[in-house]
């Protein structure tokens, strides 16, 4: 029976106007019960699909629906995704009545005699309708004159992303399907179904994300010739971390932990120790490297991934400080034990015993007036700067150094090899304090 309906009215379209003819008479031909022409007739004798339907009247209610096929790819430097969604589009034209309640398939290619809404996808950037092997369009007509309308769209939708936490990040991206022309005085969009007119994104497998929820939403876009109808759909994209802890996060804690191992090598193994140092630091701007290169259009962005590699970077670049430190500090120790050798030590010599020899010959007064100088000049730390002889300036001078020679006791290392000690238990601690309050602040807050 369709095949009739529809080869009829295939003939009849292409007829000229005056041998044109009603589905009546065709089946009064094969001697069925006779059924008003479906909407056909309207289409061919006075239909005008440039005027919408109820022109001049009430709005169009358009009530929609879509699934999503697929997400193909989301892009954090271009701050966009790809998805392919099949739409469909409800409404009731009274101008395509027939009697019956019988529905038809029409071919794709009569869209272009229908009036259709002039639907658009806001912030697309690329979109493009399939049409292999024929253009991908459905069109089915129900006998109260309510159209079905399918589409397959393939379309790259901009999506703001905020990336301070990734990949730790969810991102919450939209769809939102607007009227181009008609105002809301004209037609009104619905979901067909709520919630439930959206399926097959809950299916959907992506290779960084994991869809959390998904809601739909209905609203209205407000601009300067009006305000136009808008339907949203919005879900939210939780990405999967564990790739990165895995390529990023657990190999730049172990180049950390590798830098440690300089702590229980002996001050005197230098090459060792500074090797382990350089190739550390190497290592870790190569992994920081890396990290930044998959996001090269985003580094107007401080991620949670880059403030993890600069702590990393912090500690391998501190333990090769530390071995520095702690080797200059041993290097000066021992020049300030070994005995002096050559000319410099029998000049010293020679003048110790001229001072010594000079000192006897002296009188009493003038022996004890030099050892109170030597006294003050060694032990310049220890002087008294509340001598009533002293001018004013001179004991400002005398302040000064002693809170100099106290400044310089405090940082001054005793022992050296107290350094490596120290950092086994210090470097460790303060990393693992560092990690408690990074993977807190960026997995709870």
């Amino acid at each position: 029976m369709f095949c009739r309906y529809f080869c009829f009215f295939s003939l009849c379209l292409f007829l000229p106007t005056q041998r044109r003819c009603s589905l009546g008479h065709i089946s009064d031909l094969h001697g069925s019960d006779a059924t008003s022409l479906p909407g056909f007739e309207n289409l061919t004798m006075g239909y005008n699909k440039y005027l919408r339907p109820y022109f001049g009247g009430e709005p169009v209610q358009i009530a929609m629906s879509l699934d999503v096929a697929s997400i193909s790819s989301i892009s954090e430097s271009d701050m966009d995704y790809t998805a392919t969604i099949y739409l469909r589009q409800r409404w009731t034209d009274p101008r395509l009545v027939f009697h019956g309640n019988k529905s038809f398939t029409l071919d794709a290619r009569l869209v272009e005699l229908l009036w259709v809404p002039d639907t658009y996808i806001v912030e697309s950037k690329r979109s493009f309708l399939h049409d292999v092997t024929v253009g991908n369009r459905l069109i089915r007509l129900f006998s109260n004159g309510t159209i079905l309308y399918a589409l397959r769209i393939t379309t790259t939708v901009a999506c703001n992303m905020d990336l301070s936490k990734y990949p730790m990040d969810t991102q919450t991206c939209r769809l939102q399907l607007e009227s181009w022309g008609y105002d809301e005085n004209d037609v009104i969009f619905t979901w067909l179904r709520g919630n439930d007119s959206v399926h097959g994104i809950e299916k959907l497998r992506l290779s960084q994300y994991t869809v959390e929820r998904y809601y739909t939403l209905v609203s209205k876009s407000q601009q300067e010739t009006g305000s136009y109808p808008q339907l949203i759909l919005q879900f939210e994209l939780r990405r999967n971390v564990l790739y990165f802890i895995l390529e990023t996060y657990v190999p730049s804690t172990l180049l950390v932990m590798l830098s440690w191992v300089s702590f229980w090598i002996t001050l005197d193994s230098v090459p060792a120790r500074t090797c382990i140092g350089v190739t550390t630091v190497l290592s870790m701007t190569t992994l920081m490297i890396g990290s930044r290169s998959s996001l090269s259009k985003t580094n107007c962005f401080i991620k949670a991934i880059d403030v993890y590699l600069g702590i990393c970077f912090s500690f391998i670049f501190g333990a090769l400080v530390e071995y520095a430190v702690a080797h200059y500090s041993s290097s000066q120790k021992y020049a300030a034990k070994a005995p002096q050798e050559g000319p410099a030590n029998e000049l010293t010599k020679e003048m110790e015993e001229v001072n010594i020899t000079n000192i006897l010959n002296s009188s009493n007064t003038g022996y004890e007036r030099k050892i109170s100088f030597t006294s003050i000049e060694i032990s310049s730390d220890n002087v008294n700067c509340s001598d009533l002889t002293m001018k004013t300036h001179e004991k400002i001078k005398c302040v000064l150094r002693n809170k100099m020679h106290r400044i310089i006791g405090y940082f001054t290392i005793q022992n050296p090899s107290n350094v490596d000690h120290y950092s086994k238990l210090l470097f460790p601690l303060f990393f693992m304090l560092v990690n408690v309050f990074y993977w807190a602040y960026y997995l709870y807050f």
